[in-house]
């Protein structure tokens, strides 16, 4: 299997383990704030890779200013990004987020063009829009709703959606010398930069509810598997690929989420979500193959 192939696998499982997090993610916000969870995971993701880098002696050295850059580009991802999806999804509704964070590869592809100068051939523009289309299959955008009462968490999924593809990118340009491992626990540091003030607030005025063996086991796998596996593979798909292919990888997500709903929630199988899909693994084939800027 070459590099490229093995990159947009990295990417895929990235993109499938954050489609199926929902599942868990939706049990365990009913008891433990968003915030609070986000700032646990990135802890949990950090002692996780503490132990990694620690068994392999492999922790970064970096000068002050490569430093004070991955952090920065933490704080924009883990920080900024994550908390614009958790309070844009609080403020509109979770449709909303599923058909306005789908819009992340096509600003991957913008800011690929404007940080990275990577060019775009006509064939990764048909993989983007057949894809967009599969997707808006997937999770049917008729059911959002785009009423003047949700426009300020529609503002912040679009944010959420941007900052993300921009963090996405950033990668591409920062981690390419650095041990992907190494990089995501930086960046995991940056991110705690935003939610630990964010949850101390939150925590004011919400509390933590009861924390059984199964919230437990949630926020365990939440904070290991959907933060520091996902967000390891996530980056180092990032490491290995244009910006552009990698970002297409994430039309997985809600492909991955839908096929749960239907397999675990019993919701119906549908002709629209059969085209949908079909279109989504062909953009991914596309993505597969050779570049050709044409």
């Amino acid at each position: 299997m070459t590099n490229r192939r093995i990159g947009i696998v990295f990417g895929l499982l990235a993109a499938a383990i954050w489609g199926g997090m929902y599942v868990v993610s939706k049990v365990v916000l009913e008891v433990v704030p968003p915030f609070t969870l986000l700032t646990l995971r990135l802890v949990l993701g950090i002692a996780s890779l503490t132990v990694w880098l620690s068994w392999r002696h492999a922790w970064p050295r970096l000068s002050r200013s490569h430093w004070v850059r991955l952090l920065a580009v933490g704080i924009l991802g883990y920080g900024i990004s994550l908390g614009f999806q958790f309070t844009g999804t609080h403020l509109s509704t979770a449709t909303n987020g599923a058909v306005i964070t789908a819009s992340t590869p096509t600003f991957v592809f913008l800011f690929a063009w404007l940080v990275l100068r990577e060019q775009i051939g006509r064939r990764h523009l048909l993989a983007l829009l057949l894809s967009t289309v599969g997707v808006l299959l997937v999770i049917d955008p008729f059911q959002a709703r785009f009423d003047s009462q949700l426009w300020l968490g529609n503002i912040l999924l679009v944010g959420a959606a941007a900052t993300w593809a921009l963090y996405s990118v950033l990668v591409r340009r920062t981690a390419q010398e650095l041990d992907p491992v190494a990089f995501t626990f930086v960046a995991f540091l940056g991110g705690l930069m935003v939610t630990v003030p964010a949850a101390a607030f939150e925590l004011r005025v919400q509390s933590i509810g009861p924390l059984t063996p199964a919230i437990l086991a949630g926020v365990a796998y939440l904070g290991l598997v959907s933060t520091a596996v996902a967000a390891y593979l996530w980056n180092k798909a990032f490491t290995m690929l244009p910006a552009g292919t990698a970002g297409l990888t994430f039309f997985a997500q809600p492909l991955v989420g839908a096929g749960l709903g239907i397999s675990l929630l019993g919701d119906p199988l549908t002709l629209q979500f059969a085209v949908g899909a079909t279109l989504i693994l062909l953009c991914l084939w596309m993505a597969a193959q050779p570049d050709r800027i044409t």
